[in-house]
This record gives structure tokens, sequence and C-alpha cells, in this order.
């Protein structure tokens, strides 16, 4: 019997995303100082008023929506997924205020895009966006990498046992430290510690390619953020193809490809445990694929004869590839090149590469490293299994962090997460093709978005269908979530309506 929710639970619920979106304005701030800072005045209007509008939100709820109680697991659940789309219609002031949007459903696309690190974006003429709006986009992606769940975990949260539920919500269940809001911190500090160090390596190199010095650390900073959080947002059109730079592409991936590490990885290594980066599942699962699929790829590209030397197939082959295998979503060819000089085989290796996606609890997206480790794991094992003696008690076990036994449960998990992908990524491939889009460009499309890559073929348009738009609104925020979050969303929509009391 599903019984209707409570007046309590309504409150808990209210309360805890009123701090999530105080998060958000919170996090205006930086996009506000930076107009300030370079006298865009129009665009600083633009973030007080929206800034307004997510304290209005926050502070109003938690006015409002008094309670004592604790968030169960079901209340986590709701907290998560029912936040990021407050947030979503919050955050897409800035946008839809600017002017450079062809309306609020496509100011919403790209927040979304933006938190969830996907990086499509139906913004207009991007090269000539303010800095503060530019610097929007790119903390979006940044902060969404992390979660915007961890931001108010890190500073608005207190160390309570229903903090943990709100975080695993979000499509993360891994502790770094024993209390949820000290991991939320640790994750924090190893990416601020990364954003010195890779912003510093850009701006460098940014000098060096003769940019002037500020939009050598302007650059250097957004596209960090981008390659870090796996988002793909750049400040320019062209997106990385703009530098030309093979210093450039080799520091971005670099980052790209920390940033797709699950950050118990990172603390593993923070923590001095360097073996564990030849030793997890995660690291062996991505390398192994990654190479698989540049050999196909790079032996497709190589026989129809796209590109003139070795040195410049394999630098745009690989790159595109550790692009989408890392869910981050930069090139350096342009949209239309995948269609017309990659072709379906080059194309549906990338789309394999983005439907694989990174590491669990990290900023990337995807079915995850790991869950493809694990049944790969179950399936030997069952070989195994039948080729041994009826006798003989066959046990396969994984090191992530640690040994862990293969269990029917975690096998079961995995895979129900990898179908719940898998259905996501026909479903919205299918309607590209409902609209008159080929296969293979729907599919592309549709797994970039469900994996939270950002790679386009050319679909990505302000002038696609709105309710692909919306399609694609959603993919993205379920692939992010991993499902079960929004499902318990969903569930508990229909318990308002359908429930006992």
């Amino acid at each position: 019997m599903i019984l209707r929710p409570r007046k309590q639970d309504h409150l808990l619920i209210g309360k805890y995303t009123g701090k999530i979106v105080i998060g958000v304005g919170i996090l205006m701030l930086i996009p506000l100082v930076t107009s300030l800072v370079f006298q865009e005045w129009d665009t600083a209007v633009d973030f007080v008023i929206s800034m307004s509008a997510c304290f209005i939100f926050g502070f109003g709820t938690q006015l409002v929506c008094r309670t004592e109680r604790d968030l169960s697991w079901s209340h986590g659940l709701v907290v998560a997924s029912g936040s990021w789309i407050v947030a979503t219609i919050l955050g897409a002031l800035p946008h839809w205020l600017s002017g450079h949007e062809g309306s609020y459903l496509d100011a919403m696309f790209d927040v979304m895009s933006g938190y969830t690190t996907t990086g499509m974006y139906l913004l207009q003429d991007l090269d000539h966006i303010s800095r503060g709006l530019n610097m929007w986009r790119h903390l979006l992606t940044y902060a969404g990498g992390q979660g915007i769940v961890v931001i108010a975990l890190t500073f608005l949260f207190k160390g309570t046992a229903g903090a943990y539920k709100v975080y695993v919500g979000e499509g993360k269940d891994e502790r770094l430290l024993p209390n949820v809001v000290q991991t939320a911190r640790a994750i924090w500090l190893v990416s601020l510690t990364w954003l010195g160090i890779g912003t510093a390596a850009l701006f460098g190199t940014g000098i060096l390619l003769g940019q002037d010095p500020v939009r050598a650390f302007l650059h250097g900073l957004w596209v960090f953020m981008g390659a870090w959080s796996t988002g793909g947002f750049a400040p320019q059109s062209y997106n990385t193809l703009w530098f030309h730079s093979i210093s450039y592409e080799v520091v971005t991936v670099v980052i790209m490809i920390a940033g797709s590490l699950n950050f118990a990885l990172h603390w593993a290594l923070w923590t001095g445990n360097r073996k564990e980066v030849r030793r997890n599942i995660e690291t062996v699962s991505f390398a192994t694929t990654l190479m698989v699929i540049t050999i196909v790829a790079t032996f497709w590209l190589a026989k129809a004869g796209v590109y003139p030397d070795a040195m410049s197939l394999f630098r745009k082959a690989f790159y595109q590839l550790a692009s989408g295998h890392t869910t981050t979503g930069f090139s350096t060819i342009y949209s239309k090149a995948f269609i017309s000089q990659w072709g379906p085989v080059g194309m549906i290796a990338t789309t394999i590469a983005m439907a694989i996606g990174a590491s669990a609890c990290s900023t990337g997206g995807g079915i995850k490293g790991i869950r493809l480790g694990i049944i790969t794991k179950a399936f030997l094992q069952d070989i195994r299994r039948m080729i041994s003696p009826e006798s003989a008690v066959v046990r396969a076990k994984f090191h992530h962090i640690r040994d862990i036994f293969l269990e029917d449960g975690l096998v079961r998990s995995a895979l129900t997460i990898t179908v719940a992908y898998l259905t996501m990524y026909a479903l919205a491939s299918f309607m590209g093709t409902l609209y008159g889009y080929p296969l293979v460009s729907s599919m592309f499309e549709a797994v970039s978005a469900g994996s939270n890559t950002g790679l386009s073929c050319g679909v990505t348009d302000p002038a696609m269908p709105a309710l692909m738009k919306i399609a694609y609104i959603l993919v993205m925020w379920l692939g992010r979530l991993e499902f079960m979050s929004v499902f318990a969303l969903i569930g508990y929509a229909y318990s308002m309506v359908r429930g006992r009391r």
C-alpha cells in the first residue's frame, strides 16, 4: 500500500531543497564580482536579480518549512533530484536575462547541461557574451562536477546522518572520510588544488601562444573548469579547436583524464597510495576500452584517408575519443566533421566511448568503468564455473581501493543501471529518428546527452524541436543522477496523488 506523504515530509524536503538553492545563490557571487571588475553593469544587474530569486526561494523555504526531523533515504533522494530542477529553473535566469538565449527553455537546457557536466549548449553568439556570463557557464560545470549537493554539504549542512542520503542521491556513494560533510570538503580540497595547478599550466600555455595576460588567465581558468569537470564548456564557439595548439591539447587531455577518475582514487593518491592507479578496476577498464576503441577508430580513419599523416591522424583520433570516453566533450574538429569525415564507423566508436563513460563518484557520466569491469568479471566467473569440477568453489574479486569479492547483489546492481542507461540511450535515439535525423547521428547525440559528454555532430541547435530539447534535458538529468533519485521523486509525486492517507 502506498501512503500519501504527510505535512512533515513536505516540510523536510522543502527545508533541505532551500539550503541547496541558497548554495546556488552564493555561487552567483563569483560571476557578479567578475562583472563588476570588468564593468559589465547590465550583466551585474542580471546576477543581482538572479541571486535575489535564489535567496528569496531558499530563505523563504527555510522560514516556512521549519522542522527538526532528519532525512530518511526517500527524503534524501527526493531532495537530491528535486533540488536540481529548482536550481535549473532559477540558475537559468542569468542566461535568459542576457538576451543570448532564444527562449527560457533554451536557457534551462544550457544550465542543466552545465550542472550535469554535459557541455551541449543552445546559447547564441557565444564569442561575444560577457565575461560574467562566461564565468557563470564554467562555474556551473565546475560546481556541477563536484555536485551542487556537495556545495551545500560543504557550507550549509551540519554533519547529520540525513546528509549522506542527499549525497548518495546525487550519484555518489563513497565516503573519503567517516563524515559525509568532511568527505564533501575533501572533494573540494582535491578539486581546488587541481584548479590552481591546471589553471597555472593553461595560463602559461596561453602566454606562450601570444595571448594577453588577462585573456590567458580567464581562458586557462575556464578551460580548466571544463576539462576537470568533464563538462566541455569552452569560452569560444570552436571549443578547443580555437587554440590550434598541441600544447593546449596535451594539457587538457591530462586534466580531463584526471577529472574522470573516482574521487576515492584521487584521495588514495593524495594519502600516498600510488599503487592504486594500476590496480584499480576502473583505471584498468578505462585504459583497456580506450585503447581498443582508439585502435578501431584510427584504423578506420587511416583506411578512409581522412588525415594526411600519422601524427595528425593520432592527434585528432585520440583527442576526440579521450574526450568522449572521459565524457568531457572537448573537440578539436568541427561538429559536422563527425558526419562528413569520420563516417559511421568513427561515429559509432565515439558513441561507444561516450556510452561507457568515466569512473563512478567522479565528475564524469556514462555507464561507468566499474560497472563494465564488474559485468566482465561476472561473465568470466560464470565461464570458470562451467569448466570447473562441480565440487570447485569459484569466487572472483576485484580491486577498488580495497579487494572486494564479487557478490550477486553487486552484479545485479551493475546490470540494472547498465540496462537503464542503454534503454535511455535507445529511447532518446528513437526520438531523434522520429524527427527525421539519421539513425547514427541520433544515436551519437542521444548518447552524448545521456552520458553527459557534450560532443555534437550538429543535431543540437537552437532550431531543434522543443520536445527534443526537453527530452535531452531529462536524459542529462537522469544520466547525471543515475536514475534512482529521479525515480524516487516520481514515486513521491505519484504518492501525493494516489497514495492513501
